[in-house]
């Protein structure tokens, strides 16, 4: 018998467990008819500072627009140089294009896929060498929930002069060193993206700082560089803010978020038992907790990988590959890459792939993808 396509993310049924509160939470919203900025957004703001541990929480339209905003608040622009990972998502890399500034792409760490930081010291003093750019800013990228070196970067930009902004979009709610993501950088971005471990009903995303001058900046920069009133410009902005809707339905996503966090970890450790023997399992960073947006696997090469997917397929198991080409080789940011070769990113590109991994997969689900693997490589 034909066993059902499994899901590789379930909102459904993650949906079902919130309804309740969920629709409460709407049914709000609509009666009040405050859609932009709304109640539920400032409301949004505080359980998430106080969730991280961060002073400010300011929210936005996107994690995009947060990786967009806190560089305009820098004034980052034509001549400077942002550097951050070969290997992420590209919206981390098209920020600094459309500000005018440049991405200086760096290789990453074969185990754990973060910026590698002796990468970055590197790649720092190539760019100061040629001397046609101006070093301004590193963003760090807390890559498939696995939160980057934040210790190592930070000094590093401390020595450099560099601002530091962590791309948390994957990883909100992992902890480094005992303590939640939203403080380890300058600015911490986070998204909402849907499908993201803390996700929405739509695009929407956040931004973290310990500095109220910041905090500041950012709420005027999402709303039309607005000053004390709605009609005062003091600087050129965006239309950049969170939907009242979406935040509430991120307040009720929240009263359940640790409880999928512990599922994710739980699905991550079964994983490890039953796949550790047979394919290379995701490398933990020291004294972390993930959380597990994606759990990504290594096969010998592409042509392993091809096999396995399909076998996977025939099975109704969906995987995803994260990512199948690094930044530095995608051809929109070919007139960027000063050709410095990122031999690891290209590597990881080849052999990567993820497999499902969500709140709702059941011990049979996971089972059933373990059994599926073990008999295919």
């Amino acid at each position: 018998m034909t066993q059902a396509p499994l899901p590789f993310l379930d909102l459904k049924a993650q949906q079902a467990r919130i309804a309740v509160d969920l629709r409460r939470r709407i049914d709000a919203v609509l009666a009040h008819c405050q859609f932009v900025l709304g109640p539920e957004v400032a409301e949004l703001e505080t359980a998430l500072a106080a969730y991280c541990g961060a002073a400010h929480c300011v929210s936005v339209s996107s994690g995009t627009d947060a990786l967009q905003i806190a560089l305009m608040a820098e004034q980052i622009g034509r001549g400077d140089a942002v550097f951050l990972p070969a290997f992420t998502y590209t919206a981390t890399a098209e920020v600094p294009l459309v500000l005018g500034a440049t991405p200086v792409f760096v290789d990453v760490d074969p185990a754990t896929f973060q910026i590698d930081p002796a990468a970055l010291r590197t790649r720092i003093a190539e760019v100061r060498a040629a001397g046609k750019l101006t070093p301004r800013a590193v963003i760090g990228v807390d890559l498939f929930g696995q939160p980057a070196d934040w210790p190592a970067i930070a000094q590093i930009a401390a020595e450099e002069g560099l601002f530091t902004l962590d791309d948390c979009a994957q990883s909100f709610g992992a902890t480094l060193h005992g303590r939640k993501l939203g403080a380890a950088a300058d600015a911490t971005a986070t998204s909402f993206f849907p499908s993201k471990p803390f996700g929405a009903y739509g695009d929407g995303g956040a931004l973290f700082t310990e500095s109220a001058d910041r905090a500041a900046l950012y709420r005027s920069l999402r709303t039309h560089g607005e000053g004390t009133t709605r009609y005062e410009v003091l600087r050129t902005g965006m239309n950049g803010r969170l939907d009242t809707l979406q935040a509430a339905v991120l307040l009720s996503k929240l009263t359940v978020f640790p409880e999928e966090l512990d599922a994710r970890a739980r699905i991550a450790a079964a994983y490890d038992a039953r796949l550790g023997n047979a394919v290379t399992i995701p490398a933990r960073v020291p004294d972390s907790e993930s959380a597990w947006a994606i759990y990504a696997i290594l096969v010998p090469d592409s042509a392993a990988r091809t096999r396995l997917q399909d076998n996977l397929r025939a099975q109704g198991i969906p995987t995803a590959i994260y990512y199948p080409r690094p930044l530095h080789l995608q051809p929109a940011y070919a007139g960027a890459h000063d050709g410095a070769a990122l031999p690891i990113s290209e590597d990881l590109a080849g052999r990567i792939l993820a497999l499902p991994i969500h709140p709702d997969l059941t011990d049979a689900d996971v089972d059933r993808v373990c059994t599926a693997v073990l008999a295919s490589v």
